[in-house]
């Protein structure tokens, strides 16, 4: 990581690239999903087209979105596990929610929830493309495969979108600055010493050591 006495590069063009190609795909994905899950929410239809546009660009969507993901997945899985100072951080995660970050373990590039929601993301999006593909070609699979389908794609889309919308917030309106460094790549050195301590002192070492 690239770092100045007023920045810290934070995320490369490619990967707020793949973030946010990641991010417009599911939007798509969940807001035509309800206008079919609820006749209370059809009026989103509306907005894309009316309901045979949604239904045929849905999937299409998921499908998308399982394939960004699956880049996003190529980037920064290996910043994803969990390990021993995680676990104590998940366990304590409270006192994060409460900005008392003096009590928790040190995070490096992303914290334990972050990688949670990375994990947890990436089951909700396998079962939704399974049960998916099972509700796209309903007459080529058994009775049985599309019940369960029925029953676990709403569902996983439910957690999916539940999961976003805790993952916004704490982006957004929790860590004002983690929202900056997705958009314009860098983070303040003092954020980055805060939020991500074991991260910050790795970029601050000299390249080649």
């Amino acid at each position: 990581m690239l770092a100045t006495d007023e920045k810290i590069s934070r995320f490369s063009a490619p990967e707020r690239v793949v973030h946010w190609l990641a991010a417009l795909c599911f939007l798509y994905a969940a807001l035509t999903g309800l206008a079919m899950w609820s006749h209370k929410l059809f009026w989103l239809a509306g907005v894309f087209g009316g309901g045979p546009v949604t239904r045929m660009t849905h999937p299409w969507a998921g499908i998308f979105f399982a394939f960004v993901l699956g880049a996003m997945f190529r980037h920064w899985a290996q910043y994803m596990r969990l390990d021993d100072d995680d676990r104590r951080w998940l366990r304590n995660s409270h006192l994060y929610a409460m900005h008392r970050e003096e009590g928790l373990p040190e995070s490096g590039r992303f914290n334990a929830g972050q990688k949670m929601l990375f994990w947890t993301q990436s089951g909700f999006t396998v079962l939704l493309l399974a049960t998916g593909v099972v509700l796209w070609f309903p007459m080529e699979m058994p009775r049985a495969l599309r019940l369960i389908a029925v029953a676990l794609h709403p569902l996983a889309a439910i957690g999916a979108i539940g999961a976003i919308i805790v993952h916004i917030y704490m982006g957004t309106a929790a860590v004002p600055e983690a929202f900056r460094g997705m958009i314009q790549g860098w983070v303040r050195p003092a954020w980055a010493a805060s939020h991500h301590p074991k991260w910050y002192k790795e970029s601050q070492r000299p390249s080649g050591r």
